[in-house]
């Protein structure tokens, strides 16, 4: 799926806020949750996430999303991360 394709069906699923996001190379950030349910696409680099005890890695061209108020902790590739996300 392309980024265009992507954004078009965050736009469709009615969320309202699209942004792309960059983090730096071997980057962490410790528990913490956001506001805003949100769902997005891996553009280049990796990142990891440890949500409910379990941790997963993303890679480009892969989806990730996350509940309103999820706790989760993020760590980032030795490339950083790029991804394109959407929150509501």
């Amino acid at each position: 799926m392309t980024a265009e394709e992507f954004r078009k069906q965050l736009e469709h699923e009615g969320f309202a806020e699209i942004v792309t996001v960059e983090w730096p190379a071997n980057g962490e950030l410790g528990t913490h949750s956001h506001p805003f349910a949100s769902r997005a696409l891996v553009l280049a680099g990796e990142i990891t996430l440890a949500v409910d005890g379990s941790e997963r890695l993303y890679r480009p061209g892969e989806v990730f999303q996350l509940a309103s108020g999820q706790p989760h902790t993020e760590r980032y590739g030795p490339a950083g991360v790029r991804y394109l996300v959407g929150r509501r």
